[in-house]
């Protein structure tokens, strides 16, 4: 009877821990639906503590447009091939003007405009990264044979709701390709935690990308932007700019390190919204601040 006592005991203790867990949890919920209520368009959220396993998502069977954070995974599948010596960080890529196309955004081309140079790829990845440098981003494409290759390389590492389909080249003639490239929440999150984890890449590779990812120069307003200044962020932005007075993205993934010395992961698209993209990039930072406020308590 002793024994039952205790393993009943045991179950009422673990059932009260769960319970009051699961209500902690939902006021984190309620909070950041709150913040998604008031905003303008469609917006997807995913969270995941590496250190406690909470998990939320919001909107997760919407098929967001990732614009720019799609270089993330671009980056992971590219920096497989440095794994396997198909390639290598230090290796020469001859750059051709035509390779730098105008009218797009790309630092590598301010800092090289007539082409016709020699640049290593690690320079490459980390201006497609650190700087979302769009040339840089096809450049990368057509390395590794084009985005099927990128595309197949993360459904076969098991994440299947994300889809690399354009080219930036194809997403600026063409509005609608960038609906081509899309992810669910989830799906980026469990590629953020996969990539924390060390499942996919060398620990050479692992930590140059995640240097790439906290150096982003990109959307400081964004999950950074009401953060405590000094905040370790490791992330990657999207946008997609307007047209017809709407954007079709404005995002930012990554994974938060708090004082505490919790890793939560954390991914906000926000889609089809009229607002300026500094409203949309608010909405990101609240949902981010709030995150971290619930975490680090």
């Amino acid at each position: 009877m002793k024994n039952k006592s205790l393993i009943a005991i045991a179950i009422i203790v673990s059932l009260g821990v769960s319970c009051t867990k699961t209500s902690k949890l939902k006021q984190l919920k309620d909070q950041i639906n709150a913040i998604i209520e008031k905003a303008d368009g469609k917006i997807g959220v995913a969270i995941k503590n590496f250190d406690t396993e909470d998990t939320l998502s919001f909107n997760n069977s919407h098929k967001f447009p990732m614009q720019s954070v799609y270089k993330f995974p671009l980056s992971i599948a590219v920096l497989s091939k440095v794994d396997k010596g198909e390639l290598m960080l230090d290796q020469k890529i001859h750059i051709s003007k035509t390779d730098l196309l105008p009218n797009t955004w790309s630092p590598l081309r301010e800092k090289y405009c007539e082409g016709n140079v020699d640049i290593t790829l690690s320079e490459i990845i980390s201006y497609t990264v650190s700087q979302s440098d769009n040339n840089g981003c096809d450049i990368l494409f057509r390395l590794i044979g084009g985005t099927d290759v990128a595309n197949d390389f993360i459904h076969g590492i098991g994440i299947n709701d994300i889809s690399i389909k354009g080219t930036e080249e194809e997403m600026h003639k063409d509005w609608n390709v960038q609906f081509t490239n899309w992810c669910k929440p989830t799906a980026m999150v469990n590629l953020l935690e996969k990539f924390y984890g060390q499942e996919l890449l060398k620990d050479s590779t692992n930590n140059f990308l995640w240097k790439q990812m906290v150096e982003t120069t990109t959307g400081p307003k964004r999950l950074k932007g009401l953060l405590p200044e000094g905040t370790t962020v490791a992330h990657k932005t999207g946008s997609s700019g307007k047209y017809e007075g709407l954007s079709a993205a404005v995002n930012d993934v990554g994974i938060m390190i708090l004082p505490n010395g919790q890793h939560v992961a954390i991914a906000v698209f926000v889609s089809n919204s009229k607002a300026e993209d500094e409203v949309s990039e608010k909405v990101i930072a609240e949902i981010a601040k709030t995150v971290f406020d619930y975490y680090n308590k």
